[in-house]
This record gives structure tokens, C-alpha cells and sequence, in this order.
């Protein structure tokens, strides 16, 4: 008998101190793509790699013009002169092939604009859901968009529409 109440015991003990844990998601990715803000974004990203990706390009087209006219008079012109060519054809490739990585880069002006136009936004939604976590108690609150682990969830527990709503007002 005494083993029993005291098995009971501990047994009401342990269940007092489980708690059921809360827990929501949200589709930043979803969020994300309706704020004007962001749309915004992007679209100064793509122009201003669209214009580097022209500018690019054209240099491409003339180091490619001064190779079929060196091609061509190659044969009419001393080893010097030849060598002189193909040293700046080299250089120019040269040249054009750090532009590329100056804007395309990994740490390149394209990279940085991305970081300075869209961190604040990407910062602002993760605010707004810690807030909510913190607000409602909220002991895990996940992300379901691409490349999630989330196999199934119940739309009750989607709080994309909150966060969308509390960054939009």
C-alpha cells in the first residue's frame, strides 16, 4: 500500500511539471513576397543586375570583336605585334572577369545591395515573430517555407497572416 500512494505520488508530481508545449508556423516566404517593400527590392535588385549583366555583356562582345579581328590579321602581322595583340586581348578578358565578380561576386556590389535592401525586411518579420511568440506564449514557432522539414500542418496553427498583418499596419 505504501509503495502505491508513493508511486502515486511521484506520478502526480512528474505530470504537474509536463506542460503542453504551444507551437505555430509561418511561411516567411509567403510573407515576405506581400510586402511592397520587398517587391520593391527585388525589383531594384533585378534592374540594377540586369544593367550590370548588359554593361557585362558588351565587353564580352568587344574583347570577342578584337579576337576575330586579331584571327583575321594575324598572319599579316610580326611576332611583336601579335604577342601585343593577344596580351591585351588577355587583359581585357582579364578585366572584364573581375567586373563580373565585383558586381556577381560573393561579396560583390550585388550581394551587398541584396543585404542592404532586404535584411531590414527579413530582420522586421523575425522581430514581429518573436513578438508573437513572446505575446502568446509560444514556445516553438517554425518556418514552412522551401526546403522545410514539415511534413503536415494543421492551417490552425498558421500564423502567417498575423505576422503579414503586424508588419503591414
Amino acid at each position: 500500500m505504501k509503495k502505491a500512494i508513493i508511486l502515486f505520488t511521484i506520478a502526480s508530481m512528474l505530470s504537474f511539471g509536463v506542460q503542453a508545449q504551444k507551437f505555430a508556423f509561418v511561411d516567411s516566404e509567403s510573407v515576405l513576397n506581400q510586402i511592397p517593400a520587398y517587391n520593391e527590392a527585388l525589383a531594384e535588385i533585378d534592374k540594377l543586375a540586369s544593367q550590370w549583366q548588359a554593361e557585362i555583356s558588351k565587353e564580352y562582345d568587344a574583347i570577342d570583336k578584337l579576337y576575330k579581328n586579331f584571327q583575321a590579321e594575324s598572319v599579316l602581322l610580326s611576332e611583336s605585334m601579335r604577342a601585343k595583340r593577344e596580351e591585351e586581348i588577355v587583359n581585357r578578358e582579364k578585366q572584364v572577369k573581375q567586373l563580373q565578380k565585383q558586381k556577381f561576386g560573393v561579396d560583390g556590389e550585388l550581394f551587398k545591395k541584396r543585404e542592404e535592401l532586404i535584411s531590414p525586411i527579413q530582420q522586421q518579420i523575425y522581430d514581429t515573430i518573436e513578438a508573437m511568440a513572446k505575446q502568446k506564449a509560444y514556445d516553438f514557432i517554425f518556418d514552412s517555407s522551401s526546403n522545410s522539414n514539415i511534413l503536415f500542418a494543421s492551417e490552425e496553427f498558421n500564423k502567417s497572416e498575423e505576422v503579414l498583418k503586424a508588419i503591414l499596419k
